[in-house]
Order: C-alpha cells, then structure tokens, then sequence
C-alpha cells in the first residue's frame, strides 16, 4: 500500500507544475485584499513557494512528513518562509475559526471517504472569515492512467490496486455532488481543468 510520505520520499518533489488555475485565484486574492492563506495538503511546496512570492502570510498543512521536509528545504533554498505543520485534513483544523482570508487545496481533500471528506470541507468553512476565498480541486474521474485496477467500497469511492497510488482512496465527484458539497459557498466558477478534475473557486457565504 503507498502513502504520501513513501512516495514523497521515492519521488521526491511530486506535483511541480503550478495549476493552470492560479493565476486567476492569485489575482482574486489581490483584488479582496486577502493576507492570510492556507495551502491545505501542501505536498512538496508549489503553491506554498507560489503564495509566499506573492506576499501572503501563508499557512501550510500536510499529513506526509517528507513532504513538508522538502517544502521547508525549497522555501529556506528561495529566500522564502510560511508556516509549516504536519496535520491530517480529515481531523479537526489546529486553528481558530473565521482564521483565514483564504483556502487553497489542489487535488487533497478527495482521497478518503465521502464522509470524512465532508468533514474536511466543514473544517474549511469553520477556518474561513466570512466571504473568504476557497480554490479546492477533485477527482472527477478514476485515475485510468495511473491504475488498471480498483476497488469500489462505497459509491463514488475508488481504491487503486495497482501503480503508484496503490491503496489511496480517491472519492470521486460529480458536478451535482459538488454544488451539493459546497452548498455554503458562493461559486464564482466551477468547471474542469485539462487534468479532468472538478475546480471550485467560491466564496463563504
């Protein structure tokens, strides 16, 4: 069974390129004036280095150890900080409520059950000040590419048997599920990227 801290550890530096969509959420989070983001599932550190350069006071959390490992060595290697913690998204949030100006979360928050990934999104909601920003991505499909072979536990919940992400669970979303998902925010936009995977880019309401 793979988790993040073995393939961090085999692959070092894992999901380089920043996403296509950043460039509009930057300018989003110029334009309300946003100060304090939070990279949820931070990985190696793109977005985090992203973020930092731009000048935000930013947060980042990731459950794998070696991924902050290499985030923290990249931001020290660029002249950059944020604040780093190791923490699982599917427990409650080690901050205060209404904390952020905004939440950033690219390909995190879909890899466990519907109900703990609910629970994910309670968290970003109660963290997030009243019309903060949240720029969340998901699977929409069930990673062909990567595995030949799945298991299905529940609806909508994919477990590869195969590739690098043997034994990660992958919910996969709808369209409808995630307006339903979502429900508190105000969507500005919600469509797929060329990765096939839902993005969100709302507002709390």
């Amino acid at each position: 069974m793979s988790d993040w801290d073995s393939i961090f550890k085999k692959n070092g530096k894992v999901f380089l390129k920043i996403h296509e969509d950043m460039k509009k959420v930057v300018s989003l989070l110029k334009r309300d004036n946003a100060k304090k983001i939070l990279d949820l599932g931070c990985g190696s550190g793109r977005h985090t280095l992203l973020l930092a350069k731009q000048g935000f006071d930013v947060y980042a959390t990731d459950v794998s150890k070696a991924g902050l490992t290499i985030t923290r060595k990249w931001l020290k290697e660029e002249n950059l900080s944020a604040k780093l913690k190791e923490h699982s998204c599917y427990e409650k949030f080690p901050f205060k409520n209404n904390y952020f100006d905004a939440v950033i979360s690219t390909q995190v928050i879909h890899h466990n059950f519907h109900n703990k990934v609910k629970f994910c999104i309670s968290e970003i909601e109660r963290v997030l000040k009243p019309n903060g920003i949240v720029f969340i991505t998901v699977s929409a499909n069930k990673y062909k590419r990567r595995a030949s072979k799945f298991k299905m536990p529940e609806p909508q919940t994919h477990i590869p048997l195969d590739g690098d992400e043997k034994g990660l669970t992958h919910f996969i979303y709808t369209k409808k599920l995630m307006k339903i998902d979502f429900k508190n925010f105000k969507i500005i936009s919600l469509h797929k990227d060329k990765g096939d995977r839902w993005c969100l880019l709302g507002l709390l309401n």
